[in-house]
């Protein structure tokens, strides 16, 4: 039978009728989501819906949140501040029940913006452009000032621009942070509570620390150590936050808050905390001007600018990962000899060490080293130092179960041929024994270096910002957490992959039986 001839169009294959089906309804679905997706831009009035639901849940931080949100002393269970107060008040006067509900502060606008956890955020938020260009904010219910903290006996100093050269803490997301960045010499230290900056200012590894008025007078009061270092000044207004998509929310609310500035009460709850001043006189008068609303910034479109700031970041991680892991292979090394090979004290003691180490959080490890021993003992370790220490030491309790594994995994067959041969122990490990562990294990270790790499991020607790702590600073600057996201994980697989690639060419140098 002759052969039919064949046109180039007949090669195409025929699409299936079922995935013909299949792929319309997809196509269908998403457009009937994208008019869903549009809709939750417009104001959803979300007023009736925490009628309804009669409880109002209003996020803050009460890590380190004195004097807006704290628990008082020999009472773990309950909270206090002004901010709880003034949220306790507005919640009677709107006849629902307050629930507080916990957050990370640095991230309470994007868990906000994300919906479904909480209705509005109370946290010292300040009624900026930046703010306001994430979110809508009520009118102002507390006005504040910056201020500098130095320890006693420091020279008085003319504001930021008297502090270049020197070293400043502030908290992540706030006006003190872009005050201290946008002051040409300053080193800014990025800190994720307001607790851990003053520590670190009593003990000097900062100059200074600029923070919110209510913050400094709280931390200088009955502090011998520390006071402020100057005059108030760059004058600000905190203000409740909600999502744009619920703007009519503070129709409900902005009423409530200048009633309360008519009839005192904002007065009584500030007084109760030492917090009224003159300033807050101006609170009656304040008036709705008009602000940009949300914009969403592409940081692919300009990466140009953000990819170097990723990249000097990555610079960090770099470093503290290969330091941790070189102190890791090291001293893992010590720990699995002392435990396979070492007297019964030794055995003991190696054996503690791994099994502390890794039965106890990475973090407590790195707040023990970098604080514990500062404020016990006086040693004040740099950050740098303290990231690679914490990183080394609780990873070479892996590493050590990694030798231990490969040295019995050796046939015990070498270990007698190398005492045949009338090689000592110590010999016969490192001639025969140890080079055969390596290789096997070495896929482990291999994978401990590129865990590494991910765990680093951790170490943003003690101000030192490394890719992730990067990303999550000029995500929540810019609103755009997939741009920088992609470009964050894009430098991550490009330092794990290359240190892939090495350890795979380390294997094929040490596998000298292959054929």
């Amino acid at each position: 039978m002759d052969r039919p001839a064949t046109h180039p169009s007949a090669r195409i294959r025929p699409v299936p009728a079922g995935a013909a089906i299949w792929v319309a309804r997809c196509l269908i679905l998403i457009a009937g989501l994208l008019p869903l997706g549009r809709a939750s831009a417009r104001d959803t009035n979300a007023w009736p819906a925490i009628q309804a639901r009669g409880i109002l849940r209003w996020g803050n931080d009460a890590e380190g949140g004195a004097p807006y949100i704290y628990h008082p002393p020999g009472k773990p269970d309950a909270l206090t501040g002004f901010e709880v107060d003034l949220a306790e008040e507005l919640c009677r006067r709107l006849k629902l029940r307050g629930d507080f509900v916990q957050g990370n502060w640095d991230m309470l606008i994007p868990t906000l913006k994300q919906g479904g956890s909480i209705d509005l955020i109370l946290a010292g938020l300040e009624r900026s452009p930046e703010n306001l260009a994430k979110v809508a904010m009520s009118r102002p219910y507390y006005v504040f000032a910056q201020q500098l903290v130095v320890r006693k006996g420091t020279p008085p100093v003319a504001g930021l621009t008297g502090m270049k050269g020197r070293r400043i803490g502030v908290l992540s997301g706030t006006s003190s942070q872009r005050l201290a960045e946008a002051t040409p010499g300053v080193d800014t230290k990025v800190y994720q509570d307001n607790v851990n900056y003053f520590r670190d200012l009593e003990v000097g590894r900062l100059d200074a620390v600029l923070t919110d008025g209510p913050i400094a007078q709280t931390y200088l009061a009955g502090n011998t150590k520390l006071v402020a270092g100057g005059p108030p000044f760059a004058q600000g207004a905190y203000a409740i936050a909600v999502r744009h998509e619920d703007a009519s929310l503070l129709e409900v609310i902005n009423p409530v808050l200048l009633a309360m500035v008519h009839d005192g009460t904002l007065k009584q709850i500030y007084s109760r905390y030492g917090l009224w001043n003159e300033d807050q006189s101006t609170l009656g008068d304040w008036s709705e001007t008009r602000h940009v609303g949300e914009q969403h910034r592409s940081t692919l479109r300009e990466w140009t600018t953000y990819l170097p700031l990723l990249l000097r970041a990555a610079v960090t991680t770099i470093w503290v990962t290969c330091g941790g892991m070189t102190l890791a292979v090291t001293w893992g090394l010590v720990l699995a000899l002392c435990r396979l090979d070492g007297s019964r004290p030794l055995r003991w003691a190696a054996t503690a060490y791994i099994e502390v180490f890794r039965g106890t959080p990475l973090l407590l490890q790195i707040y023990f080293l970098y604080f514990g021993l500062a404020q016990q003992l006086g040693v004040r370790l740099p950050a740098g130092v303290a990231a690679v220490l914490s990183l080394g030491l609780n990873y070479a309790a892996n590493e050590a179960e990694n030798y231990r594994a490969g040295l019995l995994a050796v046939p015990r067959g070498q270990a007698e041929a190398a005492a045949a041969l009338g090689m000592s122990r110590a010999l016969a490990l490192r001639r025969v024994l140890l080079p055969q562990a390596l290789r096997i294990a070495l896929p482990g270790i291999t994978n401990d270096f590129i865990a590494m790499f991910k765990d680093s991020s951790i170490v943003s607790v003690i101000a030192l910002v490394e890719l992730t702590k990067q990303y999550q600073i000029r995500a929540i600057d810019t609103g755009d957490y997939v741009g920088l996201g992609l470009m964050t994980a894009g430098i991550y697989f490009v330092m794990s992959y290359t240190a892939s690639l090495g350890a795979r060419q380390l294997e094929r140098r040490l596998r000298h039986d292959s054929r």
